[in-house]
């Protein structure tokens, strides 16, 4: 007797992100194998990225050099400021962004500059630059718009400001560590004066004989809630009451895991994220809890992740979060991948839901205190907006994973694979199909239609697609379909389309099969 025809549904497809770290065959419906150039939405959609547009025109003495460093400096009178560096140079992009190089103003023989990789921290309408082996560097344009001058330099300029690699403002002041010849020790300058370094309330912290776990090195710092983090390679110290240093105490300490990269921490509202040896970490409010429990933000997607930072340059690590997209995104220049990690909701366990993207490559990040993010690029700082990556269309791919249809017994004869979507209007969608782990795909393409009015519920009809008469934020839902065909014990979809200059999401998936025999 013939078999009924069955529907099974993925309702919010990839709602639980990338998982490539767990057996396939025991994951929940709601997890992906692959989310390429994907991110998921406010609705727990899987959904298009957006791409970026260049904001620089022409990148005068920048060349076609890597962006390596974006600051936004905010004056006290709300002046903003692009400062960014590449080509071992410093620039700055006026109110037309236009690219203007600052040139060295101070005394004497210029600085020599021999790489980009700065870290900059603002105090009091100033930017300061560190790095290892340079001299610190400061941008005042109280003195002038379009120069730069050594720390040194500076008008009030106290003691020896630290030739240091990391630097944060924090808590009314500077505070930097790691330099050519001192690893274990914290550097605070005087309250609001960047360029003091002896006076007043400045002075250093002393670690090496802190760490708990035995020799260590400071490899980065983080300021949130009254508490100064200071990470090592393979353990954290908190110290509280870091408003004022002269009486902060050490309140906790986490061992065996530290930071491994400087440019991958974040401050958010609630947390501190980092990149450890062991994947991304986010430490917890310390405020009502006696110890600092780390999370696991890439736990589901870590063997992958590690995989790649393995044969990357440490430095030239990147990250952002930013607030009004609610992600954190951590990029791996050589390869050119970039992880985004969603911060709206985690999972239960803890970890963030994944997914990556392939053919941004950012060089550095800036999350702007209007919200809009930029992204280095290879000679021009780009916009991320629009949905080309400038000007140029890029692939989304989402894959779902293994699973049986029902019956893990009988084999599932493919009959019609849908699904609906929001936007995409006029892109071409290939669907892949595949059984049983093997990845030699069938296959089949359909359009998305340009959208028509509907009234009254009443839809439009065309070939492969159906316009559904339901609206999203002024969007219309859109249903998909090709017929499908072969069988297996375990299926597998796939979703591809070319994404360019129009917002695409999946909002549901539609398997339709026949049982077939037991085996």
């Amino acid at each position: 007797m013939s078999q009924q025809i069955q529907t099974y549904s993925i309702s919010a497809p990839a709602l639980y992100g990338l998982n490539t770290q767990d057996s396939p065959l025991d994951l929940a419906a709601g997890f992906a194998l692959v989310a390429t150039n994907c991110i998921i939405d406010q609705y727990g959609r899987m959904g298009a990225r957006k791409g970026f547009a260049r904001v620089n025109s022409s990148s005068g003495n920048l060349g076609a050099n890597d962006v390596k460093v974006i600051h936004e400096l905010v004056q006290a009178d709300g002046t903003l400021t692009i400062l960014f560096a590449g080509n071992n140079k410093l620039f700055k992009l006026d109110g037309s962004n236009v690219v203007t190089e600052l040139t060295y103003g101070g005394g004497g023989t210029a600085p020599t500059i021999t790489d980009s990789n700065w870290q900059c921290a603002s105090l009091n309408s100033i930017t300061f630059f560190f790095q290892t082996g340079h001299n610190p560097l400061i941008f005042d344009p109280a003195v002038s718009t379009t120069t730069f001058r050594r720390v040194s330099e500076k008008t009030g300029y106290a003691a020896t400001v630290p030739d240091a690699n990391i630097a944060i403002s924090a808590f009314g002041r500077l505070w930097a560590a790691t330099t050519t010849a001192n690893n274990a020790t914290v550097f605070f300058s005087d309250l609001i004066s960047g360029h003091v370094w002896s006076t007043g309330t400045a002075g250093s912290l002393n670690i090496n004989n802190v760490w708990v776990n035995g020799a260590d090195q400071i490899t980065g710092l983080a300021a949130h809630n009254g508490f100064l983090f200071i990470f090592g390679k393979r353990q954290i110290l908190i110290y509280s009451g870091a408003t004022t240093p002269s009486t902060m105490v050490l309140s906790d300490t986490v061992e065996g895991i530290g930071c491994i990269a400087r440019d991958s921490i974040q401050t958010t509202s609630t947390d501190v994220l980092f990149l450890s040896n062991s994947g991304v970490r986010s430490l917890m409010r310390t405020i009502q809890e006696k110890s600092s429990p780390e999370r696991d933000l890439s736990k589901n997607i870590r063997n992958d992740l590690m995989s790649i930072v393995s044969g990357e340059t440490l430095a030239n690590i990147k990250c952002v979060y930013s607030e009004s997209e609610a992600f954190y995104l951590l990029t791996t220049p050589a390869t050119g991948s970039v992880f985004c990690f969603d911060t709206k909701a985690y999972l239960p366990d803890g970890s963030a839901r994944a997914t990556t993207w392939d053919s941004i490559t950012p060089t550095a990040f800036l999350s702007r205190r209007d919200g809009t993010l930029y992204i280095g690029k290879n000679g021009y700082i780009g916009l991320y907006s629009t949905y080309q990556d400038h000007q140029s269309s890029y692939r989304l791919l989402y894959y779902t994973n293994h699973a049986d249809l029902g019956d893990q017994n009988r084999t599932s004869i493919l009959k019609k694979l849908s699904i609906i979507v929001i936007g995409g209007t006029n892109q071409t969608v290939t669907f892949k199909w595949g059984f049983d782990f093997k990845t030699n795909y069938l296959s089949d393409n359909t359009v998305i239609p340009s959208q028509g009015e509907s009234y009254y519920n009443i839809a439009e009809y065309g070939a492969n697609a159906t316009e559904i008469a339901q609206y999203s934020d002024g969007v219309a839902l859109q249903t998909l379909s090709v017929s499908a065909s072969g069988s297996g014990k375990v299926v597998q979809t796939g979703y591809e389309t070319d994404i360019n200059g129009t917002e695409l999401s999946i909002q549901k998936i539609e398997i339709q099969a026949k049982q077939g025999k037991i085996s």
